[in-house]
């Protein structure tokens, strides 16, 4: 802790000797040409090391003063209470500056006195001939160190307001995320229980499958993005859960192009796009469904569709999948992404996303295994 003190005092006093030697450069070479002006004769190497000797002074006393300003801006009090403590300070300032000055450039050196007024025999003489500039510089850096710390606030208020939005969109994409789980399990539970009577077999490979879901769900949920391999993985697992209640009823085709695989996408995003198509497709029907999945880039980004057959009658509204999918975008991309649903006439619904095409590494696309079909540009049916 002292350590890092010491390394902030550090840094706070090079800052203040740079920033005024700087100053001060400009200030000699302004002192060489009104010499000039008045036919004095002066070297601007005098006339730079008179400036850098008062600049010095006043670097090794700004530290000091942002010190307090900070320490008093912190404070309770009110502004004449302030206002009382910097005439107090006041002072003290030009006494210390008056010793710096002299020590730094005291008048043994004729060189340099030839040129100047302030041929001081003591600091509070360099005081006496230099007060209203003194003062000015005084009120120049307590007022420089009031617009260092509200801009320093400003900064700060700005960072926290950022973090604490971040948390905050953190917080409900979780919320959203976890919504999702207990809905997909309900409504497959739901599915299952529906064969327990007729055919436990089943039933029970299903209850089996539904576990694995349920454990690649959890190990992937740390992760807001996925890349699309897993995702796809997960969903064709899904589908075969699904499968194994619908049978040969259930159509499924891909056409997946092989260059969105490493692409990032949310976890969870085509599941319940999924489970809507099927909800209210073949599992709305007494006849065959089919459901199409297809991932192509469009334009830098990536475009996913999942459309389907409605059985039945239509939908009305958007489902608590539609929903979710909806508010996560919004939270992941704002206004980069784009979601929409729609039934076309001949009672089909497509449900679409436009992504930003977030690659990830292909080494960690490539850890996740992939099903067969996923090898290369494919349309496959099964």
């Amino acid at each position: 802790m002292v350590d890092v003190r010491l390394r902030q005092v550090a840094r706070a006093y090079l800052a203040s000797i740079a920033i005024w030697c700087g100053l001060s450069l400009l200030t000699g070479w302004q002192y060489r040409i009104f010499d000039q002006q008045l036919n004095i004769k002066s070297s601007l190497l005098d006339m730079v090391f008179l400036a850098e000797s008062r600049g010095f002074a006043y670097a090794l006393l700004t530290p000091p003063i942002f010190y307090l300003v900070r320490r008093y801006m912190t404070s309770t009090r009110t502004f004449l209470s302030h206002l009382w403590v910097y005439c107090v300070i006041l002072p003290p300032f030009m006494v210390l500056y008056g010793c710096i000055r002299w020590l730094v450039l005291p008048p043994r050196d004729a060189g340099l006195q030839q040129y100047l007024r302030l041929s001081a025999h003591g600091p509070f003489d360099v005081i006496y001939r230099g007060f209203a500039d003194q003062i000015t510089m005084y009120i120049a850096i307590v007022v420089a160190g009031h617009a260092y710390e509200y801009f320093r606030r400003a900064r700060n208020q700005e960072l926290e307001k950022y973090e604490y939005q971040q948390a905050l969109a953190a917080s409900e994409l979780q919320a959203l995320k976890m919504q999702l789980q207990p809905h997909f399990l309900f409504n497959t539970l739901h599915g299952i229980s529906t064969l327990m009577e007729g055919d436990r077999k089943t039933a029970r490979a299903m209850i089996v499958k539904l576990s694995g879901l349920l454990r690649t769900s959890l190990e992937q949920g740390k992760s807001d993005l996925i890349p699309l391999m897993a995702e796809l993985k997960f969903v064709s697992e899904y589908l075969e859960l699904e499968k194994m209640r619908f049978g040969a009823r259930l159509t499924i085709a891909w056409s997946i192009d092989s260059d969105t695989l490493p692409v990032l996408v949310p976890h969870m995003i085509l599941q319940p796009l999924v489970e809507n198509a099927i909800r209210h497709g073949i599992g709305n029907s007494r006849e065959a469904g089919a459901i199409e999945i297809t991932s192509h880039r469009v334009n830098g980004n990536i475009e996913l569709r999942v459309r389907n057959d409605v059985g039945g009658a239509r939908p009305q509204g958007t489902g608590v999948g539609l929903r979710n999918t909806k508010a996560r975008l919004k939270y992941l991309y704002a206004e980069e992404a784009v979601f929409s649903f729609a039934i076309a006439e001949d009672n089909t619904a497509t449900a679409s996303l436009v992504l930003p095409a977030l690659c990830a590494d292909r080494q960690d696309a490539a850890q996740t295994p992939a099903k067969p079909e996923d090898e290369g540009e494919k349309s496959c049916v099964y």
